[in-house]
């Protein structure tokens, strides 16, 4: 069996508009937006897919960080960009659609913050 190679690039947040475009004009399709806390920070990754070659561009961001949406390039990345915000309180501009907030009904609000996953997570304060 053979384990495909992980393509990952990490990127500043200031260069992620410009290189969605250009994985947009080299033909690549995109195919998830994942975020997940890291070490006080998110990590948020934007996989692409061209002939089954995967490619990952990373960005690693603070609670308060402004992220640029993609939606304008990937019009159905408003799903994944919504979703971040509704559940990592990470704010997201310029969404095609942006659902402020009542993407998901939860309990808490901002569910897997990073603060709020610390305080309401048992494992964590053991």
């Amino acid at each position: 069996m053979t384990i495909e190679e992980q393509i990952i690039i990490p990127i500043d947040v200031s260069e992620l508009v410009s290189r969605v475009e250009k994985m947009k004009n080299e033909g690549n399709r995109l195919v998830q937006i994942g975020c997940t806390g890291v070490e006080g920070s998110y990590e948020i990754n934007y996989s692409f897919d061209k002939d089954f070659k995967f490619q990952n561009l990373r960005i690693l961001v603070k609670q308060d960080t402004i992220v640029p949406s993609i939606s304008g390039i990937y019009w159905g990345a408003f799903i994944y960009e919504n979703e971040i915000h509704d559940l990592f309180g990470i704010n997201v501009a310029g969404m095609n659609i942006d659902f402020k907030g009542t993407l998901y009904k939860t309990t808490v609000k901002y569910p897997f913050s990073i603060p709020t996953f610390k305080e309401d997570n048992p494992c964590l304060n053991k």
